[in-house]
């Protein structure tokens, strides 16, 4: 067992990531056979659906999470990176010109993404629908994040095992990740 501690809460922070896309696809495909939603089909949606739905939103909160609090931070800590206490944008800055996330803008997107379909609106299923759908459509987005992680740690560090390969969804979501 390795003592560096910067590695073992990057390779932490991975295999996390890679459950959660692991999860988030295999509620996707759930939701694929209803997607994309309308009011109409939210506000109708079977207990089952439901459970799919919620199951796809914990795991798109979680992965966005965790690749925000842990496995940025963890990045940066592993390159020996001074960001520790540095705001949060400041170190996304630092990932962008470091070349491993290509745009802070598209992840404020999907940030901002999470943060509004996170609530609920009882009273608008049309919201909810449109919300879920945005979000439903962002997931390529950070699989193409954790892709150029992957790709740019594997490059850089070839030496360094992070884990399993992402997993990749053969129906249309999710880039492919070697």
């Amino acid at each position: 067992m390795s003592d560096d501690i910067p590695l073992l809460r990057l390779q932490d922070a991975w295999r996390e990531c890679e459950r959660h896309v692991y999860h988030l696809f295999h509620a996707m495909s759930s939701i694929q056979t209803f997607w994309p939603l309308t009011g109409e089909t939210y506000a109708t949606l079977s207990d089952e659906q439901v459970q799919d739905v919620d199951q796809f939103i914990l795991r798109y909160t979680k992965l966005q999470d965790t690749m925000g609090s842990r496995l940025f931070p963890a990045i940066l800590q592993y390159l020996t990176e001074q960001f520790e206490d540095r705001p949060m944008l400041d170190k996304l800055n630092r990932l962008e010109k470091l070349g491993f996330i290509d745009s802070v803008e598209k992840w404020q997107t999907v940030r901002s993404i999470r943060n509004k379909f996170a609530h609920d609106y009882p009273d608008d299923p049309d919201k909810n629908a449109a919300q879920l759908n945005l979000a439903f459509e962002s997931v390529s987005d950070l699989h193409a994040m954790l892709s150029i992680v992957s790709t740019k740690l594997k490059s850089e560090y070839p030496v360094l095992e992070l884990g399993k390969s992402l997993p990749v969804e053969s129906s249309g979501f999710g880039a492919d990740c070697d």
